[in-house]
């Protein structure tokens, strides 16, 4: 599972999208083996992104990912910060 600071970057971000309008909902889902934070504009619809934490790659790729609506790995990394970054990034261009 996600811990609370992980938890707590993630819901930040959260929040700063959907005042922008960019997103509506999410779901979060635990697994034997990965944690998902599923990102939705619609609730009906696939998750736009989704947050995934898999322990077993931390010593390899780094346990944290972003995943696009397609399946494409946006940004994996060992901390969670930066991961998120790529989507801060969509923020700022939604914003502007």
């Amino acid at each position: 599972m996600f811990h609370r600071l992980e938890l707590n970057m993630i819901l930040s971000l959260y929040g700063r999208m959907v005042a922008a309008g960019e997103w509506r909902d999410y779901g979060i889902s635990a697994m034997r083996d990965v944690a998902i934070f599923s990102v939705f504009k619609r609730t009906a619809e696939q998750p736009l992104y989704r947050i995934e934490k898999r322990p077993k790659l931390r010593l390899k790729q780094g346990m944290y990912s972003v995943i696009g609506m397609d399946g494409q790995i946006l940004k994996r990394g060992h901390e969670l910060k930066p991961v998120l970054h790529v989507l801060e990034r969509k923020l700022i261009r939604a914003v502007t």
